[in-house]
């Protein structure tokens, strides 16, 4: 036979549509011809594949060789197609059964040698993958995160030789266990715990409420209050991810080659440097990748010194804040990522960070104070469902044991109030559209009165009336109430400080 047809994926954002990888043996001098919009990596895959089947002990045939990637519209990225490209050839020159073939999808890079090599995206493809019934065949490093996904059998080889002897029926591969169901728990006891800040009671409560409801918060305090202690605990406090959460998560790490089995359904905890350009933050690339608010899909993204960011790639965080989701469009390629990551920002109340400290160190003239804080602008900040200073802690406060709570108990609260969203309405309060807040989020006429009050007099916005009423929601969830009253609504009133400066 000298034609075979071998299954694939290719990566388009955070899907994994199929590619046929077509070879075809004819008459003539020698030669390989990649066609179907390949890159510079795959064009390289004639090399590598030339030489990992001489290696493995194949004959790489004497003739005119064409590998065709369908469909050809779809850019083609990447080394995982060195072994399709490879069975392939080796199956339109007769030296392993075709018949197979059609059972399996297979994803690989080469090495020289015949070694597979691990590939990045290898969990979303195979939750594609297990749509079609069909086996996935990986290399065995990325076998491990694919079989995460219970919809179809996964393979892991460690090289081509492996691969072959499988298909030709004399030594089988073991399919993958499905590690998720030994994935460990999550456990407060392996995170950062609450019970290690002291003081800081305002800021306790309302880390509290964002992690019940799904809230951003900016905390706003001089150096060193403990503004990154209190965000690096919010993790422990999160409840437990549901299966889809994890697999969605996972998925997204998986695409920039950072996923790690044992930490599967752990919330991601993403931090990154406020030097961070606008690609880095929401994705780009000439061949679109996910940035760090898709990468803390479902965990936390916690942006330290928020007004030293880049004042645009502050801008690019409206969007996902709002829809959950970023669009990625480039002249030649568009990607649509999901983000539906929950915003956690630091920043200091002026230049020097000494603002309204009682020491009365701060020299940053008005001016200066009105340009630092004028770097965050005003929609930005309206999106931000929590506002909360943290002030500086006297002595007095540093010195004797800990006696705040732990996350474990206040996780306890978290996951009971979550639990009450997600019976009431499916999701946490902080994702609910207009038309659900006017269903679950009314107050009593105390309450509703008082919200009038404040909208008038702190002049707040459309927004910011939503905004102030989930989490007034998510206050009363916390305090086993079904109605939200007006002590409720007083309490998410006061949480929208910088928001009406």
């Amino acid at each position: 036979m000298s034609l075979a047809i071998v299954h694939s994926r290719s990566l388009d954002g955070i899907h994994a549509p199929s590619v046929a990888v077509e070879a075809h043996l004819a008459g003539g001098l020698p030669s390989v011809t990649l066609v179907g919009l390949p890159d510079t990596e795959v064009r390289e895959a004639r090399d590598r594949v030339r030489a990992a089947l001489q290696n493995s002990g194949f004959e790489f045939p004497a003739r005119r060789i064409t590998i065709n990637l369908a469909p050809a519209d779809l850019p083609k990225e990447s080394g995982r197609f060195d072994l399709p490209i490879a069975l392939g050839i080796l199956a339109a020159s007769g030296q392993i059964p075709d018949t197979a073939l059609n059972d399996y999808e297979f994803a690989g890079e080469l090495s020289l040698s015949g070694m597979l090599r691990p590939i990045r995206g290898a969990l979303a493809m195979a939750l594609a993958a297990g749509h079609t019934g069909r086996s996935f065949i990986l290399p065995a490093a990325s076998a491990t995160e694919a079989a995460l996904v219970h919809d179809a059998p996964v393979f892991g080889a460690h090289s081509l030789l492996e691969v072959c002897q499988h298909l030709r029926g004399e030594t089988a591969l073991t399919a993958c266990p499905a590690e998720a169901e030994h994935a460990p728990a999550l456990s407060t006891n392996d995170l950062a715990d609450l019970a290690d800040v002291r003081g800081q009671t305002q800021a306790r409560r309302v880390l509290e409420i964002a992690a019940a409801g799904a809230h951003s918060l900016l905390l706003v305090g001089p150096p060193g209050t403990g503004k990154s202690m209190l965000a690096t605990r919010l993790p422990g406090l999160l409840p437990p991810m549901t299966r889809q959460a994890a697999l969605e998560s996972a998925a997204m790490l998986s695409l920039n080659g950072q996923f790690h089995a044992e930490r599967f359904a752990w919330p991601p905890y993403r931090a990154p440097h406020h030097t961070a350009s606008s690609a880095a933050l929401v994705g780009g690339g000439t061949v679109p990748r996910p940035g760090e608010i898709s990468l803390a899909h479902h965990g936390v993204l916690f942006l330290d010194e928020l007004p030293e960011f880049d004042r645009r790639v502050l801008e690019a965080l409206r969007e996902p804040l709002e829809n959950g989701r970023i669009h990625i469009a480039r002249a030649g390629r568009q990607a649509e990522f999901p983000a539906q990551f929950q915003l956690i920002a630091a920043m200091n109340p002026c230049p020097c960070g000494h603002l309204g400290s009682t020491s009365g160190q701060c020299r940053c003239t008005p001016d200066q104070i009105a340009r630092y804080r004028g770097k965050l602008s005003g929609p930005l900040l309206d999106r931000i469902d929590l506002h909360i200073e943290v002030p500086a802690l006297p002595p007095e406060a540093l010195q004797g044991p800990a006696d705040g709570e732990s996350s474990a108990t206040v996780r306890g609260r978290v996951c009971a109030a979550r639990e009450r969203q997600l019976a009431r309405q499916g999701q946490a309060n902080a994702r609910l559209g207009n038309q659900e807040i006017e269903r679950y989020c009314q107050s009593d006429p105390a309450g509703a009165d008082l919200l009038r009050q404040a909208m008038q007099r702190l002049g707040l916005s459309a927004r910011a009336y939503h905004r102030i009423l989930k989490v007034a929601r998510t206050i009363a969830d916390l305090a086993g109430s079904d109605s939200i009253r007006a002590a409720h609504v007083a309490e998410a009133v006061q949480y929208r400080r910088l928001a009406r400066e």
